[in-house]
């Protein structure tokens, strides 16, 4: 059996912050690889206006280019809508038969796990892999209440965190900053080079 990480997201841009999740959960758990997968159409992001699936695509393989571990997957971008974690999950088993998933997450999104569509569901497809994060508290016992199972199923990551976000990348780029130190050079240069959140 392989074992693959799947980090979801709507990479919008991918930054360090997505890197070192993807690396420390590849090393801690051995991972044989992790699957990038930018999301075609976010449902929790209606709100905002999401940068175009190609652009999204070309930044993570840009970002993921010097790790051999990282594999940038396009079944989520590639399959209609309505783009959920529980759904995506049966077409990867059916893409790796023989792996078993973590899927890599945020101390805030186990937090808010209950508020996903079919959380009970999805921790039966696979373990999640969670980095926690300063001020994602945890309320196990109503966690557990919510999601029948979900302490049984997560595997805690122990390592630095990196409080980046894509929301205060693209707010630095509109003020006219360039995102250095914040994502690969490429990434940057790419964002630069199409005028990508630009005021």
């Amino acid at each position: 059996m392989s074992r693959i990480g799947l980090l979801g997201g709507t990479f919008d841009p991918p930054h360090w912050g997505h890197l070192w999740l993807a690396e420390l959960a590849r090393v801690e758990l051995e991972l044989d690889k992790v699957l990038f997968l930018p999301v075609g159409n976010p449902v929790h992001k209606q709100r905002r206006v999401i940068t175009a699936v190609p652009h999204r695509l070309h930044m993570v393989s840009l970002a993921i280019q010097d790790n051999p571990h990282f594999v940038l997957d396009t079944t989520d971008c590639n399959r209609s809508a309505p783009h959920t974690t529980v759904t995506l999950l049966p077409l990867l088993r059916q893409a790796y038969p023989n792996a078993d998933f973590w899927l890599l997450i945020g101390g805030d999104s186990l937090r808010d796990l209950p508020t996903w569509v079919e959380p009970t569901r999805l921790i039966q497809q696979c373990r999640l892999a969670v980095l926690m994060r300063p001020g994602a508290e945890i309320d196990w016992q109503d966690l557990e209440t919510a999601v029948p199972g979900i302490e049984t199923a997560v595997d805690l990551l122990d390592g630095p965190t990196l409080s980046i976000s894509a929301t205060a990348i693209r707010r630095w780029v509109q003020n006219g900053f360039e995102p250095t130190y914040l994502l690969p050079t490429a990434v940057a240069k790419y964002i630069q080079q199409n005028h990508l959140y630009a005021g």
